[in-house]
């Protein structure tokens, strides 16, 4: 239940540093054009991560400067939690407003044109507390069309927390929106199984269409059989009551999860929300969940209005592997036909029609390894698009790689111990090869659309990992002995199923990966044809003295009307980049003060520049620079 006092003392951490100073109101527009703005975590409600201003263009963009950099202090009250913080956020810009969120839920208004800090808010979270996750993709925004424009909270900001608190706050002051559930709060406990505190969390922004505001929600993985289920809920924008619900996972099924903790898409007009989900619980073994597991590792269209269920589109059947659907789908239209695009951890991107689900691209279901272990049941076949792969799926021992040859022979040596017979490899007792690998393929950073040139832009990761399944028996001793780390290697229990799980990224003794780079591309497809257009290594990585190409990456693309591609998600490459969009060549850096593992957005502000901003706070899991920095970067106001 909700703690009170807790409630009490969030609603009043609160400041509003330039109240006194004029502030635009809900009477009081932007006199820029909407357009120009960036209303939702991707861009757009279609989820597409375009940017239709063009002062930036491929022939000035080596001139963008730092405009102004903005420190969240998100990391000022040292605690546990700091090693696993990921600062994920994009921000939106409303209504003469930057909005966003810190890895522990605190959210921010900032002046776009000098990154003042206009408000804060912070929800208290306890970081004496272990969380799964530790990060916040963003807060979503609503204005009341029925509401006075002086009325607190005719403008709404709506954020998930760690905890699992849906938090409305007056966009204006930062205040909490006190008609809205108990003090500005609901509880997203309230109705779910809790069966351990901490793994049922929010992490990316809600999707708010008309008065709703729909949520999903991040599961921790392989725990156990019985995790909490992942029920989709919308909530009234105003009073915070439950409109509704959706549960993926059907009652009688032996299992939890099949949660959609990526962000969602939806397309009002046609009443209709795009939810992502993920796998069923536990991840590498589905004996206790026989058959395919429907609505799990699917595009699920739900009417937005009711959460009755219009179609589905499952990308994996009878999940062994953690190919949740972790990317939002993108709502594209592809020769005058609404669709929608969905990338997919495997490097498989199919083509929907909007309406009804059915493929446009042709998909062919493709007879796939059975299991050789005791219980299980894989899917006899799977689903595979016509057009090509973003990423590659088939690794052997002649593909072992490294920078010395010590590394190339013990990559040789594991490779072929292992299990490897394509993309649907079963976990085994012995153990398999999954490759791309969980983190991609697509992850959360999902792709961009350049709605005129009519690409698709998303970056891969081609990183191979090997899954092994310990029996019960056998498991604790092996956990204690091995190296647990969650980078590296992680030991799993999955408690209630007869094997606990290991899983792995296959390096070298140097701690390269195994496979020759590069780990992680940029590449853009076609939409007409569903062809790869071009690719080209994200970014870099440092072994030792040398850089090799192509660094894994965690966050995503944007693109602007002036052909201009932004990532800046690269491991152990803390820069700003900008690839050409018809090509793919390489136009500048910048470098940033750690890890931009979050998507870039742009705006244009009230003084007419175009604005690209990143956060910059690195990836506590990933290793990467940690920080607290927001940076925008802008054109020279003089030639």
């Amino acid at each position: 239940m909700l703690n009170p006092m807790r409630t009490l003392v969030a609603a009043l951490v609160w400041t509003c540093l330039a109240c006194a100073q004029p502030q635009p109101t809900a009477h009081q527009p932007d006199t820029h054009q909407p357009n120009t703005q960036w209303p939702h975590y991707g861009g757009a409600a279609a989820g597409t991560r375009y940017a239709p201003a063009a002062q930036i263009t491929p022939e000035n963009v080596a001139r963008l400067e730092v405009a102004w950099q903005y420190r969240t202090g998100a990391l000022d009250q040292p605690s546990r939690l700091d090693e696993k913080a990921a600062f994920e956020a994009t921000p939106i810009h409303v209504n003469g407003r930057l909005l966003l969120s810190t890895p522990f839920n605190q959210v921010i208004a900032l002046d776009p044109q000098t990154g003042r800090e206009l408000w804060k808010f912070d929800p208290q979270i306890d970081r004496d507390q272990g969380y799964s996750e530790v990060a916040s993709r963003g807060v979503s925004y609503r204005h009341d069309p029925d509401a006075d424009p002086d009325q607190p909270c005719a403008e709404t900001v709506f954020a998930g927390t760690l905890d699992a608190r849906l938090i409305a706050l007056d966009a204006q002051s930062g205040r909490p929106c006190e008609n809205f559930g108990r003090n500005g709060t609901v509880d997203l406990q309230d109705g779910i199984e809790i069966k351990d505190r901490g793994d049922y969390q929010t992490t990316s922004p809600p999707a708010v269409v008309g008065d709703l505001v729909i949520v999903g929600s991040s599961i921790g993985d392989n725990r156990r059989v019985q995790v909490e289920r992942g029920t989709v809920r919308a909530f009234d924008a105003r009073t915070g009551k439950q409109r509704w619900s959706w549960d993926p996972i059907p009652a009688t099924l032996n299992a939890g999860a099949a949660n959609a903790w990526a962000p969602f898409a939806f397309d009002e007009a046609r009443d209709l929300v795009f939810i992502p989900t993920g796998s069923p619980s536990p991840d590498y073994y589905g004996g206790l969940r026989l058959g395919d597991n429907r609505d799990a590792n699917s595009v699920v269209a739900l009417r937005a209005s009711t959460g009755e269920r219009v179609w589905a589109f499952q990308v994996v059947h009878h999940d062994l592997w953690d190919y949740d659907v972790a990317s939002q789908p993108a709502l594209v239209e592809v020769d005058g036909r609404a669709a929608v695009a969905v990338n997919t951890k495997m490097g498989h991107l199919f083509l929907l029609d909007r309406e009804t689900g059915r493929p446009i691209w042709e998909v062919e279901e493709r007879k796939v390894p059975p299991s050789p272990v005791e219980g299980e049941q894989a899917a006899r076949t799977q689903p595979f698009p016509a057009n090509p792969a973003l990423a590659p799926s088939s690794i052997s021992a002649a593909d072992a790689w490294g920078p010395t040859e010590a590394d190339r022979e013990h990559c040789r040596e594991r490779i072929a111990s292992l299990d490897r017979d394509g993309l649907f490899t079963p976990p085994s007792v012995r153990g398999a090869i999954v490759y791309p690998g969980n983190i991609g393929g697509v992850n959360w950073g999902s792709a961009a659309v350049d709605t005129e040139r009519n690409l698709l832009f998303v970056l891969t990761n081609r990183l191979p990992l090997e899954v092994r399944l310990i029996p019960r028996d056998r498991f604790e001793q092996e956990r204690k002995q091995g190296r647990d780390n969650r980078l590296t290697g992680e030991f799993a229990r999955q408690q209630g199923a007869p094997y606990g799980m290991y899983r792995a990224l296959i390096l070298g003794p140097s701690g390269a990966p195994c496979i020759a780079p590069p780990w992680g591309m940029l590449s853009a497809v076609d939409l007409a044809t569903g062809e790869i257009q071009w690719e080209s290594p994200a970014g870099e990585m440092r072994l030792g003295d040398k850089s090799v190409p192509g660094a894994p990456a965690l966050g995503g693309p944007m693109v602007t009307a002036s052909g201009l591609v932004f990532f800046s998600a690269t491991r152990h490459d803390d820069r700003l980049h900008v690839h050409d969009a018809e090509t793919g060549r390489p136009l500048a850096h910048f470098p940033l003060p750690a890890g931009g593992q979050a998507t870039p957005m742009s705006y244009v502000g009230q003084d007419g520049r175009q604005y690209i901003v990143i956060a910059a706070g690195g990836h506590g899991k990933g290793q990467t620079t940690l920080g607290d920095h927001v940076i925008a970067f802008a054109l020279p106001t003089q030639p």
